[in-house]
């Protein structure tokens, strides 16, 4: 299990996560939404040990890794898909998701991580030559999910994978990061499209200004109308 408790994360003297206490259970698909600015990237980057904690804890499966830097978090079964991709646009598909399995855990199952995320992505088998930087959004982020599935990650942590993209290739990555954790893996899922994280996560929290608002089961959260109209907004009523 993840665990967060009361983690307050600012920058300077601008407190941008006020006390936020949340948990990923093993096996467990948890989302978190929220409008822009409410602070999701801030706390999923805090989380993944690139921003500092000004004060709060964080544990994986009852070990204290509040101090722990990224490349020990990684080391520890924790992948990050970061917003916006951040893919080496020079460099081929292939040598993207090869930088995926760098240390030396991940690197021993290369080949067969290179076949298992051509099978998730056999666009990727094809493309896998080509430059990064030429492929479309929808085929980056499917390079930057694949390049962090290379790690052998028990848990990822997925930020924004719907910004930038068109609608229906919106709903194809969400349905392989469905598939992924029906693999097994748990995720911890950053989105601002409400309607499709509400659509594949188990369990939800609704951040605003820096705080947590609202869990519960998607369901749960959908049924209580000052949650739906104040922070879910239009985008769910298809749901």
């Amino acid at each position: 299990m993840l665990e967060a408790k009361a983690l307050r994360i600012a920058y300077g003297d601008a407190v941008a996560v006020w006390d936020v206490s949340l948990s990923l259970a093993a096996g467990e698909f948890v989302c978190i939404v929220g409008p822009n600015g409410s602070g999701k990237t801030t706390l999923v980057n805090a989380i993944a040990r690139l921003l500092p904690i000004q004060s709060g804890s964080l544990q994986l499966d009852g070990e204290d890794i509040t101090g722990v830097g990224a490349k020990e978090l990684c080391n520890l079964g924790v992948a990050l898909i970061p917003e916006g991709r951040r893919l080496f646009g020079g460099m081929t598909v292939e040598e993207n998701l090869e930088i995926g399995c760098y240390r030396p855990a991940a690197r021993s199952f290369r080949d067969e991580s290179l076949s298992q995320v051509y099978d998730i992505f056999p666009i990727l088998r094809e493309r896998r030559l080509q430059r990064a930087g030429t492929l479309s959004g929808g085929q980056q982020q499917m390079v930057a999910i694949a390049r962090a599935l290379m790690a052998k990650p028990g848990i990822l942590l997925i930020d924004e994978p719907s910004l930038g993209l068109a609608p229906a290739i919106v709903e194809q990555v969400f349905d392989v990061i469905r598939t992924i954790h029906q693999r097994g893996i748990s995720i911890l899922l950053i989105e601002q499209n409400v309607a499709q994280a509400l659509r594949v996560a188990q369990r939800a929290y609704v951040l605003e200004g820096g705080r947590i608002v609202a869990e519960g089961m998607p369901d749960d959260l959908l049924s209580r109308p000052h949650i739906r109209e104040a922070y879910l907004g239009a985008s769910v009523d298809a749901l």
